[in-house]
């Protein structure tokens, strides 16, 4: 039988577990909870519940649980905020890959085989791993991001070949303190997109981190500031990047460098044309895997003089991370 202490640490507990739901509730717009004991079970009824084309800010809390889904934030879903109660156990995953084939016989391709697409401008998320469990079986997307003003936060993206899709031609995007890793070509795509404290981890079995595609004429690509490039992978086994188009542009700047980075640093992936258009940089590089003398003689090592035009405001073109923008201004 429970002693009156007992009963009563029993009911404080109990109310205390009431406050929190109430208090997340109130702080948030919708909870996602695979129990039933949110809003909704599934992300994804979450993100249709979203009024389309909102001005204001849509705040969604995921409780703990591994949610397999296939998610799509259409166009018509902004200003979304997605809010993970533990990155390590706020967890949205799922499975396709490249070569899989689709009801038709059809193989899905790499777009297909994306877990989570991010159409809507505006969107934002903190403290959630998305994931690609697919494993090492070729192309296998965890989020393509086409949406404009996109900004993760203390997130893990995990994966192996083609884990993280900055797509949009015009996208910008923003990564603060996060986590992503991969083994060919993890971080590709097109968009202008900025990595700051970040841990790059390179797995066994692969040797390219960056692919860009940048637009011709676009003045930024792929810039990581104070990053760690880090990894379980051999020495000397990973470049740093090589060009999907001609001229993608990747600018790795105050970062550490693991042993795993070789010495050339970049590839020009046998298109020695690409070497006259790319722009692949590097400043104040550090670690085992920051051997400037070494790199291949079509990179470059930014000047201060050139080291002033990499900050956010500029990259960015006036958007600020984490502050609302006014559409109208642009």
């Amino acid at each position: 039988m429970l002693t009156s202490a007992r009963y009563t640490a029993l009911l404080t507990l109990l109310f205390c577990l009431f406050l929190v739901q109430v208090q997340a509730q109130k702080q948030y717009d919708f909870v996602v909870a695979k129990d039933g004991s949110g809003d909704f079970k599934t992300v994804q009824e979450a993100l249709h519940a979203v009024p389309d084309f909102r001005k204001n800010t849509t705040t969604i809390y995921i409780k703990n649980g591994v949610y397999k889904e296939k998610l799509v934030l259409p166009t018509s879903k902004t200003m979304v905020k997605l809010v993970g109660e533990n990155v390590q156990h706020t967890i949205l995953t799922y499975d396709d890959y490249a070569s899989k084939k689709n009801r038709f016989g059809e193989e899905m391709g790499t777009t297909g085989s994306t877990s989570f697409f991010v159409f809507g401008d505006d969107f934002s998320a903190e403290n959630i791993t998305f994931e690609n469990s697919a494993g090492p079986v070729g192309q296998a997307v965890a989020v393509r991001i086409d949406g404009d003003r996109v900004m993760f936060t203390n997130c893990r993206f995990l994966g192996n070949q083609d884990t993280l899709y900055p797509h949009g031609e015009k996208s910008r995007q923003y990564y603060k303190n996060c986590y992503i890793e991969g083994t060919t070509d993890f971080i590709f795509g097109w968009s202008t997109a900025v990595f700051e404290n970040c841990e790059i981890f390179s797995k066994k079995g692969g040797s390219y981190v960056t692919a860009a595609s940048t637009l011709e004429g676009a003045p930024y690509g792929f810039v990581f500031l104070n990053c760690r490039l880090t990894g379980d992978a051999p020495k000397d086994s990973y470049y740093l990047g090589r060009p999907w188009r001609p001229h993608a542009k990747t600018v790795f700047i105050n970062s550490y460098l693991g042993p795993h980075i070789k010495p050339e640093g970049w590839h020009n992936w046998n298109k020695p044309e690409a070497e006259q258009t790319t722009f692949y940089a590097e400043y104040k590089s550090k670690g085992p895997g920051a051997k400037a003398g070494k790199r291949v003689k079509w990179s470059h090592q930014l000047s201060k003089k050139q080291l002033a035009d990499y900050t956010l405001e500029k990259i960015f073109d006036g958007w600020i991370p984490g502050e609302k923008f006014d559409t109208a201004s642009k």
